[in-house]
């Protein structure tokens, strides 16, 4: 067995078997360590931006290479999509959301490594799996110029090879075959993105298994702030006390003002 298959063969199913297996055994033994680890009260200084930053490139990224690797070669074809369309909308966005991304990721790891009690309170997890991400984009990114030039030739080969080498895994039928006349800045960004899934069950990664996506679609939650009970509450005693005043023996007379009365709650949407 030669690298080249026990890389692209034979290391994606091992990574995501513990990438599964993983993380279902830490959901199920180890549920305090299930979080984010957010460190937004240790220290907020850049974070809202770089935080900002990782997020919507790392999502970009993550729904682009879904969308351009999974989606058979024929389907685009059946859009109108020609090979070369699809080689540069890959390339542009690749550079928009992996740039994000890396950017995003480096400010994470200087303020994780020189933020002092953000320093403290961190796992050596938690700073490699950052500097790996880092990592990832920066190789991804590196495939660009690569990309650019089999686009300029008006070649889309390299792009349709990985395309059916990533379907070839999910399908369970692997061909590793594909990429070994591949160039190698496409196989390092491959290796270095596959470990990704292989280190996710040890890292605060998992917390992406738990996202709020059903929190779009819970129902909306009616909320009064304490001014506005208090201005409400004053109102109604304010309305009592005309309406008993209303029910009163006008002028001593022995009779009652019903009409005040009504007229009153009537304003107020209430008739007795």
């Amino acid at each position: 067995m030669d690298l080249n298959i026990l890389i692209f063969g034979v290391y994606p199913y091992v990574a995501i078997t513990v990438f599964l297996l993983g993380s279902w055994i830490r959901f199920d033994h180890e549920q305090y360590t299930w979080k984010s680890d957010s460190s937004q009260l240790l220290s907020k200084k850049g974070l809202r931006l770089a935080s900002n930053l990782f997020h919507i490139g790392i999502i970009g990224l993550f729904f682009g290479h879904a969308a351009g690797l999974l989606t058979p070669h024929g389907v685009f074809l059946a859009l109108g999509v020609s090979d070369m369309t699809h080689q540069w909308i890959a390339i542009s966005a690749g550079t928009l959301f992996g740039g994000t991304c890396l950017l995003g990721a480096v400010l994470l790891w200087i303020r994780r490594m020189f933020t002092p009690r953000v320093r403290a309170a961190s796992r050596w997890m938690d700073i490699n799996i950052l500097g790996w991400l880092a990592l990832t984009a920066f190789a991804g990114l590196s495939t660009v110029p690569v990309s650019i030039h089999h686009a300029n030739a008006g070649d889309a080969g390299t792009m349709i090879l990985l395309a059916e080498w990533v379907q070839s895994i999910v399908y369970l039928h692997p061909n590793p075959e594909l990429l070994r006349s591949v160039d190698l800045v496409y196989k390092l960004h491959l290796f270095v993105g596959i470990s990704v899934f292989l280190f996710f069950p040890f890292t605060r990664l998992v917390h992406i298994w738990s996202a709020p996506v059903t929190y779009l679609l819970r129902s909306y939650q009616v909320v009064r702030t304490k001014r506005g009970l208090i201005r409400n509450r004053e109102g109604s005693h304010a309305t009592q006390a005309r309406y008993d005043a209303a029910r009163q023996p006008a002028d001593g007379g022995g009779t009652r003002n019903p009409q005040g009365a009504a007229g009153l709650y009537a304003e107020h949407g209430r008739v007795e």
